[in-house]
């Protein structure tokens, strides 16, 4: 292991536990948004590969408190706990965590029950990687939208092109929250930014615009002919 050493200052760091395929690329994503990340692995190899690319990568054991009270952990907002391949190691990891008390712990499960149980044990957020992925996939495969965020009671926001009915009108004319059921929240004209819509925006061939809606809403909205 390493020696000890404080997050960032500004109270953005992140430990990350399970350097496996989620975990090495949230590890990365939350570097380049340039949070410190303290990543854990207890296989060598592993944390050989990434000691280059990550800030800080320790081989230890995070099923062991006394290990993570070493390495700092209690320093730290969050922690995530990566885990997938053995449900006991990502349960008594979350429990360790709890016992050394500070970041706020996430962690991914692998099925309702291991979430049930992340939950009992002291997760704060239980995340389920694969299926949210899947889900989200499969909306944008039998759709017409670009991309899509789905948040509870069936709300989503997503990036949709300008229908070929409404290309060269306004939205103040169009008026899609009274006859398709959602706000066109932004757009982006060809070759400018996205910027926010308003009802004076003119929807250009090729536009690109951020809509929120009822799931069914937006994607009827998206496949408007």
């Amino acid at each position: 292991m390493s020696a000890r050493r404080s997050p960032d200052q500004d109270g953005q760091g992140v430990v990350v536990v399970g350097l496996g395929r989620f975990g090495s690329y949230l590890a990365g994503s939350l570097g380049q948004l340039g949070h410190e990340v303290l990543a854990i692995d207890r296989d060598p190899a592993v944390v050989q590969r990434w000691g280059s690319r990550l800030d800080r990568v320790v081989q230890a054991d995070a099923t062991d408190e006394a290990t993570l009270r070493q390495l700092g952990v209690a320093d730290y907002v969050r922690v995530v706990v990566c885990i997938g391949a053995s449900v006991e190691a990502s349960v008594l990891t979350v429990l360790a965590l709890g016992e050394v008390g500070g970041p706020e712990i996430w962690a991914r499960a692998t099925s309702g029950k291991h979430a049930r149980i992340l939950s009992a044990v002291g997760a704060r957020h239980v995340v389920f990687p694969e299926a949210e992925t899947g889900e989200r996939v499969a909306h944008l495969i039998v759709s017409k939208m670009l991309d899509f965020i789905e948040f509870d009671d069936n709300f989503a926001i997503a990036k949709v092109r300008v229908p070929p009915t409404l290309v060269g009108r306004g939205l103040g004319d169009i008026t899609p929250a009274e006859c398709h059921g959602v706000l066109v929240v932004g757009a982006k004209q060809p070759g400018h930014r996205f910027g926010y819509a308003a009802p004076d925006t003119v929807l250009a061939e090729g536009c690109l615009l951020i809509v929120e809606g009822t799931i069914d809403q937006v994607q009827r909205f998206a496949g408007l002919s």
